[in-house]
This record gives structure tokens, C-alpha cells and sequence, in this order.
């Protein structure tokens, strides 16, 4: 019997695929059920995404549980989830030059970080959902979840939140009205609701610390972007 050696990990292959990464020993050449294939993956993806974003957007706190401690193969994973929806609002936005945020500050290697993060939402939203994470924490320090649990979480309801600002844009791009800052205040109803729907749907505390632990969030990424810059403007000069 013929051994050849894995193409990915260099271990040897008996049979048709590697014991040690599953590489097939021959890959098949690419053809039309190659094609075939690719397209199922596709639409068995979009249907992923569909059934995301109706569970997050309807019942954001009890799909995000799911999600955590059940069932992760039917949700897209948070982190792609918030790049695929942060993406199709910036394909749309952009060609209009819709932006939800901007720096209007002295210039300097701050100002070339901050433009570049609001070029590219997706980061920011990311650098966002640290800070809020954060906050959450301590407000639900009780709850039991890490934060790596809860920065889970704003990544799937800062992925809703930019199919609002998408559908307003669509929305303000046919009406030419002023509309993107009401998407803005829909998100931030939204990831208050969201949050504390996942913590305790029954409680009033909870709505009233998840909107606090956004606020502090904010506040303290606005907070260390003013010190960054009072401290690059004192060594320019």
C-alpha cells in the first residue's frame, strides 16, 4: 500500500483522508459539483444568517443564551455576524457618504487612528463592545457571565443595530430627509433592550443598568480619547 504524506501537516496518510487533520489525501479537481457544492454552502449560510438575525432582532436575550450554553450551529458566530451586517451598511452608506460618526480635532497620529476606525465600523464597533463589555460586567457582576460571554453578546446586537442604520439609509437615500441619527437613538433603545432582556427580561433594574453600562461604555472610550489627545497636543508643542 502506497503512504503519502499530509500536503497540510506532513503526517502520513493510510486511506483516502489524514487521521491527524482529515486533508483529503487527493484533492478532487474543481468542476461543476465542485460548483454545486459551493453554492449549497452559500444559501446554507445565508439561511444561517436569517435565522440570526430574526432570533436576535425578536428575542435577542433568550437566542443569545442559546447561543452560549446550547446551540451554536445554527447562529452565524457573532464576531462574522457583526462584519457581514457592519459591511453591507458601509456598501450602502458609502457610495451616498453616509457616515454615523466622524473626528473634527487637530491633526495628528490620533486623528489618522480615529478616521481609519471610523472608516472601518467594524473595528470600531469591536473596540465599542470592549468598553460596554466592560461596564456590563460590573453592573451584572452577579450574573455569572465572563466577559468574553458578554462581549459575545454585543457583537450580535451591534450587528442588528447596523441593519438599522441600513434601513434608514435606504429610507433617507429615496425620501433626501436627515434620518441617520434616529437610527442611531433605535440602536441604542435596541442594545439597552436587548441586554437587558438577555440578563433579566422581568426586572426594570436590568433595562436601567444595561442603558447605564452603554452610557459608561461611551463615556470612558470618550473619556481616553481626550486624554490621548490633550497628551499628543502637550508633546507637540
Amino acid at each position: 500500500m502506497q503512504i503519502n504524506s499530509c500536503r497540510n501537516c506532513k503526517e502520513p496518510i493510510i486511506g483516502n483522508y489524514c487521521s491527524n487533520c482529515g486533508q483529503p489525501a487527493k484533492l478532487k479537481r474543481i468542476d461543476k459539483h465542485y460548483i454545486i457544492h459551493e453554492l449549497g454552502d452559500f444559501f446554507l449560510a445565508n439561511r444561517g444568517m436569517v435565522y440570526t438575525i430574526k432570533n436576535v432582532l425578536i428575542r435577542p436575550g433568550e437566542s443569545v443564551r442559546q447561543f452560549i450554553s446550547e446551540d451554536r450551529y445554527r447562529f452565524v458566530k457573532p464576531i462574522t455576524f457583526l462584519f457581514i451586517c457592519t459591511l453591507l451598511f458601509t456598501f450602502v452608506s458609502n457610495p451616498f457618504n453616509i457616515r454615523t460618526s466622524n473626528y473634527e480635532g487637530p491633526e495628528g497620529v490620533l486623528s489618522l487612528i480615529l478616521n481609519w476606525l471610523f472608516d472601518h465600523p467594524s473595528y470600531f464597533n469591536l473596540l465599542i463592545g470592549l468598553f460596554v463589555a466592560f461596564w456590563t460586567k460590573i453592573f451584572f457582576r452577579k450574573a455569572g457571565y465572563n466577559i468574553f460571554e458578554i462581549f459575545i453578546l454585543f457583537c450580535f446586537v451591534y450587528g442588528i443595530t447596523k441593519l438599522f442604520e441600513l434601513v434608514v439609509v435606504i429610507v433617507q437615500v429615496i425620501t433626501h430627509l436627515e434620518l441617520i441619527n434616529i437610527a442611531i437613538g433605535i440602536g441604542v433603545i435596541y442594545v439597552t433592550w436587548a441586554t437587558g432582556q438577555f440578563f433579566n427580561k422581568k426586572k426594570i433594574s436590568s433595562y436601567i443598568k444595561a442603558f447605564l453600562s452603554f452610557i459608561f461604555g461611551i463615556l470612558t472610550f470618550g473619556i481616553l480619547i481626550g486624554i490621548a489627545i490633550a497628551i499628543e497636543t502637550v508633546i507637540k508643542q
